[in-house]
């Protein structure tokens, strides 16, 4: 099996647009809600939402910052190689904000355990969501699930889900492939 195209930057740009009308009408102003992209991919997904939302709905004052999980991971001693940390940018308190945590794609949820975990470092919020470009839905090792998603793939455990970024790769794109 060869590399599949699941998404490509129309559809991406789409599902930016409509993840972050999601995420209007349940933040409105965005005056108490805080956005958390995860080091390194859901740092892209972050700042593209956060862009829609400053430049085409005109939200003023967001938060955003973005948050390393590689030393709260439960896999950080298990690896061969050692893993290179991200950098955090978190230049606020989350005390009783409501927090969106962003990621890429949403697989077996212990990168979202691990940030919630991470995130306790910043304060206690007052309510945290998960927001993912690509959910997994059947490879969940935790019971973890998110409250936005854009789209849905049933990829079986040999296949991996790749999400490419103009910034990185030159081009938006979303595929399958085999491991």
């Amino acid at each position: 099996m060869s590399k599949k195209t699941l998404l490509n930057s129309k559809d991406i740009e789409i599902i930016l647009h409509r993840l972050a009308c999601q995420l209007i009408e349940n933040h409105n102003d965005f005056s108490n809600t805080v956005l958390i992209g995860l080091q390194p991919r859901g740092s892209y997904v972050a700042k593209r939402l956060a862009s829609f939302l400053e430049t085409e709905y005109n939200i003023k004052d967001l938060q955003l910052g973005f948050l390393d999980i590689t030393f709260y991971r439960d896999d950080f001693r298990r690896r061969d190689a050692p893993l290179a940390a991200e950098t955090n940018e978190m230049n606020f308190i989350i005390e009783n904000k409501k927090v969106v945590i962003i990621d890429d794609v949403l697989y077996s949820g212990r990168s979202v355990r691990a940030a919630l975990t991470a995130i306790q470092s910043y304060g206690r919020p007052d309510n945290i969501e998960l927001l993912v470009l690509i959910d997994r839905r059947f490879s969940r090792h935790l019971p973890i699930q998110p409250d936005y998603r854009g789209r849905q793939v049933d990829a079986i455990n040999e296949e991996r889900v790749l999400v490419t970024w103009k910034e990185t790769h030159q081009k938006d794109a979303v595929y399958i492939e085999p491991k």
